[in-house]
């Protein structure tokens, strides 16, 4: 199924995260093995997430219109010349990811059915 990558959450996001790694098997994943699969939660695991973000140099900062409270988080590349577009989501890895995910698969993404 193909869902927006501004729309991603819970296991379909970490499904695509981990996709993005690279060399990774979800039904049989191991972190240890380098092999990201149902335990890597790189959408609400900082453990997971955050060195993600680090090596992509993706950053992150609360979201909000006016002079309203935050309710939002964005994600995005803040290098010079960067052109990438903003992602937002409920928290900073939620936002960070989504942002990844754009910059590899793009702003749409084919999901397995059983993760939406």
């Amino acid at each position: 199924m193909e869902i927006k990558t501004s729309e991603l959450t819970r296991a379909a996001l970490d499904w695509a995260v981990s996709k993005c790694v690279g060399n990774w098997d979800w039904e049989q994943g191991d972190l240890d093995a380098g092999e990201y699969g149902p335990g890597f939660k790189p959408s609400t695991d900082w453990a997971h997430g955050g060195p993600i973000i680090e090596r992509e140099g993706i950053t992150t900062a609360p979201y909000s219109t006016h002079n309203e409270v935050i309710r939002e988080w964005k994600a995005g590349r803040d290098w010079p010349m960067s052109h990438f577009p903003y992602y937002l989501g409920p928290t900073p890895l939620v936002a960070a990811m989504r942002c990844y995910v754009a910059s590899v698969l793009g702003d749409t993404v084919d999901i397995p059915e059983e993760l939406t």
